[in-house]
């Protein structure tokens, strides 16, 4: 769907409260939405639709607990060696079983 947005332009924003026991989750981010409208459509008391602006942003009420956030730390160089050894590894095992 053609907006009109530049990609920057094309936010995700999330608010909520202590107070409240709903976030919303505001998205252009296509992926996102669609995993959303999944969840909703199958736990419809905990996620809702709650906005479509027409113009690519939807906005969805979803239940606190049941909206997650995922810090990971950088990779150790030595855990990016070990998957670079790991990968190359798997790689020349594909190549072996394909020929």
């Amino acid at each position: 769907m053609k907006t009109g947005l530049t990609k920057k332009q094309k936010t995700t924003s999330i608010f909520f409260t202590d107070a409240d026991d709903m976030i919303e989750v505001c998205t252009h981010n296509t992926p996102l939405k669609n995993r959303i409208a999944a969840f909703a459509e199958e736990y419809p008391s905990e996620c809702r639709l709650i906005d479509d602006d027409e113009n690519g942003c939807r906005t969805y009420e979803i239940r606190k607990g049941r909206f997650g956030f995922k810090l990971t730390p950088p990779y150790s160089q030595e855990r990016k060696r070990a998957a670079s050894r790991l990968a190359k590894k798997n790689i020349e095992n594909l190549r072996r079983t394909t020929k």
